[in-house]
């Protein structure tokens, strides 16, 4: 019922910068958070950043000064600026959002597919 569909992902060497970029859709009510989480080798998923619809944002200490997250509710996409990359940051990336089909159900959490990120030189 709700796809998300991330690009944005590929090789980078050690200081470059990427965009990620998520697009929701299918039978969409209302979008609540977005956001990215990544999974990196041998590592458990963990939070990137999100941003609330109103556009509140949490950030990963990690990645903060580095990384900036914006979002679109006209066009129900998020994205994500990443600087200053790191070896450290090579992950699959994921986006996610909690989304609310129609107004009787609750809302749920639905996930992309993931995009490869790799900072190497």
């Amino acid at each position: 019922q709700v796809q998300l569909v991330e690009s944005g992902g590929g090789l980078v060497q050690p200081g470059g910068s990427l965009r990620l970029s998520c697009a929701a859709s299918g039978s969409i009510f209302s979008i609540n958070s977005m956001g990215w989480y990544r999974q990196g080798p041998g590592k458990q998923r963990e939070l990137v950043a999100v941003i609330t619809s109103g556009g509140s944002t949490r950030v990963a200490d990690s990645v903060k000064g580095r990384f900036t997250i914006s979002r679109d509710n006209a066009k129900n996409t998020v994205s994500l600026q990443m600087n200053s990359l790191k070896p450290d940051d090579t992950a699959v990336y994921y986006c996610s959002a909690v989304v609310q089909v129609t107004i009787i159900l609750p809302y749920q959490n639905y996930w992309g597919q993931g995009t490869q990120v790799t900072v190497s030189s």
